[in-house]
This record gives structure tokens, C-alpha cells and sequence, in this order.
């Protein structure tokens, strides 16, 4: 008789047969897995791989010159071309490198020697080796140093053996340019490929010994990105083709300063950016001393103000602030007599030349005295006084000025004499009535080209007194833009008053922008390096080579840098925003080029061109 199957026996059996459905399942969906990340095929030949249709080769770095700088690695890391890079550092026990560094310095002691009793001619290789070797003993003992041994592999990748050949000329190309020697893992391409793939296997082995600082240096993460959500559109990275897109109202203030030499293209840069920043509602005041931005002007609708003394402009150094900020209640005359005393020293001082340059003769310390007085006396006999009520009162003139020192004591009269150009004499009229300028349209541009050299530095600094007058008066987003500020260092007074307005111009919502081709005269002043603390922008296009190991010095660049700089076309240069700076190229559109280009013969192509050489700005 037939037993009875266990109902028990004939579950656990079911249970088994879905365990395995389910491991089955499981191992199924596994492969399935694997075959999606894995190519399709993969051939190993003894100088490049081929991966499904892609075609790969591995390089290792070999040699190294003696020593590389901050960020060498940028150039290869930002390019544009598909590779995968792999660094393998292993750090060395320091007591094991020192008795090595002994052993090889006694060595290279002895080679030394050895050539100078045979009489050979000294190894200048030699004895910077044993330099090194001591330097880094001396590091080493001191706990300054560490010593690792460094490997780096770069896979490159193609989809023809055409475009790889290229690829890799064009790596080994910026390698060779540094003293960086890499060559292609001959016979170990699988080994290369498993180097560089993210599995933490180093089967090459090919490494370099490096101390810590020389490490430091190949730090990877080199790109630099500056791009906002906001903002105007300055160039593209040239690190990695982004853009470069900033708002410099977001920065701790709205300062820059472009430096380049004659024709490197700073006013176009700067015209394009006071264009594209209208467009985002900021109002632009421009002192221009080259008749360089008229052009725009007419092109959007802006106010054309052409100082000579032969115009019928007038503006009145005299002028005093609408103060709506109660903080500034107090200080406006204030602030305005100090002003004053400023302009007056330009006026009245004179010009001298001495070895130094030209510098002003400075007031005695009794002119001085008298000059402070007749000011204060001049707005009263109009009704101004510290009383913030009585600044709606019409302002003094130059002309009040002269007839109070005229008839006043002690140095006025002398005085008086001095500043009689300006009120009856060759430089009458301009600054010496009441203003009938209105700046109160997107853009203004004041023309100075036509102002005599000696009058020019003054009328720069009376633009920039209105233009401060009307900025604290009524506070919307500005930008002032002015071009050959090298004029205004020349002076004291006025190199102090700009530093003064860049100071204060982020509580006002004004930005700063200061250009100039002179860097020397620019940098070598005191005030001039304090403008530059100032600004959170910088951009610094092509330079003379006599400016490029001052400019070096203050904005601590790197060797490379360095280089460039004397080196870069027409439209190219270093963008600093903030502790970020970038290699960026002026691009602006067909419209915009011919708003904003007043070269008479220019080489610099329209956009779309197809000289691929020359930059596109």
C-alpha cells in the first residue's frame, strides 16, 4: 500500500524550487547588469586598446623638470577631449629618505672630487643636485617636508586611431612645454587601462619620488568655474569653454580695474560690459579723455558732454550734494570743503618736473590756513552754512572764490592771483559758473579730449566731484567708468580722492571701474596699490613686458601666468573676481562689435569668422 505523500515534505520542497527560481532570478538580473556597463568587446594591442567602437591608449609621466608650478596639471585637465586621469601617491617613511639622501649626497661628494683631482671641468648638474638633495635633507629633519612616491597615468579615448594620434601629440605637446616627458605604455596597455579605471590598482608601478611641496602642486581640482545665475556675460573660460557669467554687485564691492597695453582691448571690453550692464538696469557714468565712446553713446540714446573751453558746458566744482541719508547731514559741506582743498592743491600748486616725475608744488602751510577760511567764508556769503537747511541755497562759484581772497588778508590776495586763470583768464568759464549739465539718463559720457593737458587732470577730478555729488544724492545701481585714470595718479590729491570714491562707492550702489595702460605709474603709487585692494574684479589683458613682474608681484601669480601674460592675443587675459580667476576671452556678438569697436583698421575678426586663429571678441 502506497504511503501517503507528508504534507509537510511537499512544502518544503515547494519552498526550495522558489528559493532557486529566485537565485536564478537574482544571477539573471546580475549578468543583465554587467552587461549593460561592460563594452561590448574589448582588444588589447601592444600600443592602444579598442573598447566596443572606441579606440583608447594609456600614457605614464616619467620625467619631471626640476621644478613645476602651482596648477601645472590645469591645461590637461581642462581639456577638451575625453580622457581618464589616475594619481597613485604613496607616502614614504622620512627616515628611510634622509639615510638615502646621505648615502647619494656622499655619492655625488665624491664624483666632485674625483673631477676636480683629474682636472675636469666643473658639473654645474652636479652641484645643483647635491643643492637639492641638502635643502631637502634640511627640510626633512625639520619636519617641514614628507616624501611620497607618485605615479600619474592619463587613458585618452577616440573614435578613430586618426584622432587619437592627435589627441596624444596634443597632450604630450603641453606636457613637452612644461619639461614634462610622458610615453605610452608599451605592452601594458591592459595594465594601463586597469591604472586608470576607478578600481584603486596601480599595475603600471611607475613612479616618481616627490616631496610634499612638488605633491601639492598636482593638486587635481584646477578648473575654475565663474558663472552665476545672474548676472552679465564677460567671456568664456578658457579652461574649460564655460562662460563666464558675474554680477560684480555681488561681490563685497562693485570695484575693478582693467591694466593692458595700447591696443590689447580693455576700452572694448569695458564698453562692452558698461552695454550689457544697462541691460540689467544699472545707469553708466563714463570719463572719457579719447573720444572713444561717443559711438555707444549715440547708439543707445546716452548724454554726450564735450568739456573745452570752447563749449558752453559748464560745471561747478561748488556744486553740494541733495543729502538724503541723515548719517551725511552733518558732513556734506564738510566733505565738499575738504573736496575743495584737494581740487585747489591741483589748481594752485603747479606743476614741477623733477627726477621723480611731475609732482605738485605743495601750498605753505599760511596759504593753507587762508585757503580753508576763504572757503568757509565764500559759502557763507551766499547763506551756506553747517545747517543742512540752508544747501538748497544756490552754490558759490570760483569767481566768489577769487573776490573773497582778493579782499581778505594775509597770502589771499597771492592766491587770488594764481586762481585768476580760471575765473578771467585762459581757463575761464568751463568751471567758474554755475553747472547746466543733467545727468540723469542710462549713460553719460564726459569728453575731455579737447581740455588742454594742463587743465585735463583738473577737469577729471571736478567730473568726479559731480559725479560723487549726484551718486549720494540719488542712490540707484551705477556704474563710473574712468579711462586713463594713470592721469589722476600723477597727483596726490587726486590719486587720494579716487582711492576715497572706490572706498565709499558700495554704500552708495556705485561701481567702480579704473582703467589703465600705464601699470607702472599706476602700481608704483601708493594710493594706486589701495584702488587695487579695493577691487574685488580685476582684469589683466595683454601687458608690456616691463610691466608683467610688477603685476606678478601684487596679484601673486604663477609662474605660468607670468608667461602668459606678456603673450596673450588681442581680447584674451586673466579675469580675478573675488579669490577666483580664470584665463578668459572677450566674445561679443556681430551687433555688439560694431556698437562698441572704434579701431579704424582692426584685425580682430567678426564673430563667425572663419580664421580660426585670431581671437573672436
Amino acid at each position: 500500500m502506497a504511503k501517503k505523500p507528508d504534507p509537510v515534505d511537499i512544502a518544503a520542497q515547494q519552498r526550495a524550487r522558489e528559493q532557486v527560481e529566485v537565485e536564478q532570478a537574482f544571477l539573471k538580473g546580475m549578468t543583465t547588469l554587467r552587461d549593460l556597463i561592460a563594452p561590448s568587446s574589448i582588444e588589447i594591442h601592444s600600443g592602444h586598446f579598442r573598447l566596443g567602437t572606441k579606440y583608447g591608449r594609456t600614457l605614464y609621466v616619467y620625467g619631471y623638470p626640476r621644478e613645476i608650478y602651482t596648477g601645472w596639471l590645469s591645461s590637461i585637465i581642462n581639456m577638451d577631449e575625453v580622457l581618464d586621469m589616475s594619481m597613485f601617491i604613496y607616502p614614504v617613511e622620512s627616515q628611510v629618505v634622509l639615510d638615502n639622501l646621505r648615502k647619494k649626497v656622499s655619492q655625488l661628494e665624491a664624483s666632485i672630487a674625483i673631477n676636480s683631482e683629474k682636472g675636469k671641468v666643473r658639473d654645474p648638474a652636479l652641484e645643483a643636485t647635491i643643492q637639492d638633495a641638502e635643502e631637502l635633507r634640511d627640510q626633512l629633519q625639520r619636519g617641514e617636508e614628507r616624501f611620497f612616491r607618485y605615479g600619474l597615468y592619463i587613458t585618452l579615448y577616440a573614435d578613430s586611431m586618426d584622432e587619437l594620434n592627435f589627441i596624444q601629440h596634443k597632450v604630450e605637446t603641453i606636457f613637452g612645454q612644461q619639461l614634462v616627458f610622458s610615453k605610452v605604455a608599451s605592452s601594458q596597455q591592459e595594465q594601463g587601462l586597469n591604472s586608470t579605471v576607478p578600481q584603486m590598482s596601480d599595475q603600471l608601478e611607475i613612479r616618481r619620488n616627490m616631496n610634499t611641496g612638488a605633491i601639492s602642486t598636482s593638486f587635481p581640482f584646477t578648473s575654475a568655474d565663474l558663472t552665476q545665475e545672474k548676472g552679465i556675460l564677460y567671456g568664456i573660460n578658457m579652461h574649460n569653454n564655460g562662460l563666464v557669467i558675474f554680477d560684480r554687485f555681488s561681490l563685497e564691492n562693485a570695484n575693478m580695474v582693467v591694466f593692458a597695453k595700447s591696443g590689447a582691448g580693455k576700452s572694448f571690453t569695458v564698453k562692452l560690459e558698461a552695454l550689457r550692464s544697462m541691460m540689467t538696469g544699472s545707469d553708466v557714468l563714463i570719463i572719457d579723455p579719447e573720444n572713444e565712446y561717443q559711438k555707444l553713446s549715440d547708439a543707445v540714446g546716452g548724454s554726450y558732454i564735450r568739456l573745452s573751453l570752447n563749449s558752453d558746458t559748464r560745471i561747478n566744482p561748488f556744486d553740494l550734494p541733495t543729502v538724503i541719508d541723515s548719517e551725511d547731514a552733518d558732513d556734506s559741506l564738510r566733505a565738499n570743503l575738504v573736496t575743495l582743498h584737494g581740487l585747489l592743491r591741483l589748481m594752485l600748486g603747479g606743476a614741477q618736473q623733477t627726477a621723480q616725475g611731475v609732482v605738485m608744488a605743495a601750498l605753505t602751510p599760511a596759504e593753507e590756513a587762508d585757503l580753508d577760511q576763504a572757503l568757509i567764508d565764500t559759502y557763507a556769503r551766499v547763506g551756506i552754512t553747517s545747517d543742512v537747511l540752508t544747501h538748497n541755497s544756490t552754490p558759490p562759484t570760483i569767481s566768489d572764490l577769487y573776490d573773497t581772497l582778493l579782499h581778505m588778508g594775509g597770502t589771499g590776495p597771492q592766491l587770488a592771483q594764481r586762481l585768476r586763470k580760471y575765473t578771467t583768464g585762459t581757463f575761464a568759464g568751463i568751471f567758474s559758473q554755475q553747472s547746466n549739465i543733467d545727468i540723469n539718463n542710462n549713460i553719460v559720457v564726459f569728453n575731455i579730449r579737447d581740455l588742454e593737458d594742463e587743465l585735463r587732470p583738473v577737469a577729471m577730478y571736478i567730473v568726479l566731484s559731480h559725479i560723487w555729488n549726484i551718486t549720494r544724492s540719488y542712490q540707484k545701481k551705477r556704474m563710473l567708468i574712468v579711462d586713463e585714470a594713470w592721469q589722476l595718479m600723477k597727483y596726490d590729491d587726486s590719486a587720494s580722492f579716487l582711492f576715497s570714491l572706490a572706498k565709499r562707492a558700495r554704500k552708495y550702489q556705485l561701481g567702480l571701474t579704473t582703467i589703465s595702460q600705464d601699470v607702472e605709474d599706476f602700481i608704483s603709487s601708493k594710493m594706486g596699490r589701495a584702488i587695487v585692494s579695493n577691487s574685488s574684479m580685476q582684469l589683466l589683458l595683454k601687458q608690456s613686458s616691463s610691466a608683467v613682474d610688477m603685476l606678478a608681484d601684487v596679484f601673486k601669480l604663477t609662474e605660468e601666468e607670468r608667461k602668459r601674460l606678456a603673450n596673450f592675443p588681442v581680447g584674451q587675459g586673466l579675469f580675478f573676481a573675488g579669490q577666483n580667476h580664470v584665463h578668459i576671452q572677450i566674445v561679443a556678438s556681430e551687433t555688439e562689435h560694431q556698437l562698441v569697436n572704434t579701431s579704424p583698421v582692426s584685425n580682430t575678426p567678426q564673430p563667425g569668422s572663419n580664421n580660426p586663429s585670431a581671437p573672436v571678441l
